[in-house]
């Protein structure tokens, strides 16, 4: 009995079935809604538009595991291809399209892709890339254009294809990886993390969890769906596992987000936080009607207290915020009962996480159990275990993996201090930390004292070489009013209570905007060589 279990299980709980069930069980009901193409997809004539790729596929010749690589917008395209390798059993891999061409090169020669998708805007690149590599996949398909001597477009190689359902012609279970994303390499060559048709399933059930979320429910994830946040927090796997509808957006714009929840009844709107601060300002501006939203969910980095308390009573009172890795998806999370008294922080672990703060040694990792003081004080580093949703390895990487993973912990590089509650409060990571005359200070400390003033719309913080203090804090700051100045942020800084007075910035520089990657987070390693550049230009104002 117990072996029959195991057989059925594991060859049965896929994501795959999950989906096929809702499309006997749901066929007449909205799967996805594309606004651009102003088209609707039932849960029976998506699956048709998936087969009809699936069958396509298996003519050129895939197998179970080949990688089929995107480097795509959010369209329509992207789900079929993401729902044809579940039902193929080939391995989806997305990737940034904000890739040069040389990163594009490396990804192909590492992982080999059999078919490369990509947007009609990134063909030069791609082809750079395939020539650059040595790599050419069998096909390169180009979603949005025309086909000619170098590449077939989605329309002509679908073109003829059948939408009756593929011949199955191999085994497949849960540990069959489905899914094949990317770390964002800010900290060195990308890292390849091979997600499971169980790791994609369970991470599925985490959101239904959470939010909670039905196939009642109608989403729109406006972050880049080539990242785990994307995908996977009310994105095309959660969404089509649970039945419910998936509205797309191809970029995130905050008119059209706030007229789409209108129009098409939107539930859950999930976005990073700078998205809120561009959705409070077109909502007090314009005042649509969204009162269909159940929540807004937001990932990537804080939210401050002033402004969860603004985005509460301007746009929902129901804002979640979460925190994880594309190792192991979101692993904190704070919902609305937890605001605005714990605004600032990561949330607590997770229903099925085990997230802690460990102490930091400089000449060894600490041991799981090594625990930071729960007193919030203490800094140390975050740590997560992930059963449910992490593959605890890396592809063909073993040395990474030793390093990363550890008694079935992912160490993040993430410093925090935690509370007695465990509620977690991310301070920055290692290699963003600055030393100033050997005292540590942590760029989040004093990015969110600098937020405070009403006159700062952003900000980031970095350091700059002296030979005095070893670093200087620098400031560069993007205004919300002209007549600000930098003398009036530094005395700003002094009479705050929330920082010493050694951790102020002493360089500042006012800028439009501060660096963040495609899903919303500050580029702190970026900015810290352009104010190194600014320092030797002389562009840095000292105080």
């Amino acid at each position: 009995m117990m072996t029959d279990f195991k057989e059925i299980f594991e060859s049965r709980y896929t994501w795959i079935e999950g989906f096929m069930r809702n499309v006997r069980r749901y066929g007449w009901r909205t799967a996805m809604i594309d606004p651009i193409q102003k088209k609707t997809w039932t849960y029976r004539e998506l699956n048709a538009d998936v087969n009809r790729l699936t069958n396509r596929l298996m003519t050129d010749g895939l197998k179970k595991g080949d990688v089929m690589m995107m480097m795509m917008l959010n369209s329509p395209e992207f789900a079929f291809i993401y729902i044809a390798a579940h039902k193929g059993h080939f391995v989806n891999s997305p990737v940034s399209y904000r890739l040069s061409s040389g990163e594009l090169a490396d990804l192909l020669k590492t992982n080999k892709p059999k078919i490369l998708f990509f947007d009609e805007a990134r063909k030069g690149d791609v082809l750079a890339a395939v020539k650059m590599s040595g790599w050419r996949p069998q096909r390169l398909v180009v979603v949005d254009g025309a086909s000619d001597d170098t590449v077939i477009s989605f329309v002509d190689y679908v073109d003829g294809s059948t939408a009756e359902e593929p011949a199955f012609t191999c085994e497949y279970n849960i540990y069959d990886e489905t899914t094949r994303l990317f770390t964002s390499g800010t900290t060195g060559h990308a890292k390849a993390v091979p997600l499971t048709s169980i790791n994609e399933v369970l991470s599925s059930h985490d959101v239904m969890i959470h939010f909670p979320m039905s196939y009642k429910d109608v989403t729109m994830n406006t972050t880049p769906w080539f990242h785990r946040g994307g995908l996977h927090c009310a994105g095309p796997c959660p969404t089509f596992y649970a039945g419910a509808a998936l509205v797309v957006m191809r970029k995130f714009d905050a008119g059209l987000t706030l007229k789409y929840i209108d129009r098409y009844k939107i539930t859950f709107v999930i976005g990073v936080p700078t998205v809120l601060e561009r959705l409070a300002d077109e909502q007090e501006d314009k005042g649509y009607d969204i009162s269909t939203l159940h929540g807004i969910v937001t990932m990537g980095s804080p939210l401050e207290r002033s402004a969860c308390i603004r985005y509460q009573k301007v746009l929902t009172p129901n804002i979640f915020n979460g925190y994880g890795t594309t190792e192991t998806f979101w692993n904190t999370f704070l919902r609305p009962f937890d605001l605005p008294e714990n605004a600032g922080t990561a949330g607590a672990s997770c229903v099925d996480d085990d997230v802690r703060v460990v102490k930091v040694y400089e000449d060894r990792r600490a041991e799981p159990d090594d625990l930071a003081k729960d007193d919030g004080t203490e800094i140390g580093e975050v740590i997560i275990s992930s059963p449910a949703k992490s593959p605890f390895k890396y592809v063909d990487n073993p040395e990474e993996t030793e390093q990363k993973y550890y008694k079935g912990f992912l160490y993040t590089n993430d410093l925090a201090t935690w509370d007695e509650h465990q509620f977690v409060t991310i301070v920055g990571r290692k290699d963003d930390m600055i030393i100033s005359s050997g005292e540590n200070i942590y760029p989040v400390e004093i990015e969110e004292v600098l937020n405070l003033n009403p006159k700062v719309k952003d900000c980031i913080v970095t350091s700059v070489p002296d030979k005095m203090r070893g670093q200087l804090v620098t400031a560069y700051v993007v205004k919300a009013d002209e007549s600000l100045t930098a003398e009036e942020l530094d005395e700003f800084c002094k009479e705050s209570p929330e920082i010493a007075n050694f951790k102020r910035p002493r360089y500042y520089r006012f800028v439009s905007s501060v660096p963040l990657n495609a899903t919303g987070k500050k580029l702190h390693a970026k900015v810290k060589a352009i104010a190194a550049d600014d320092l030797r230009n002389g562009l840095l104002y000292r105080v």
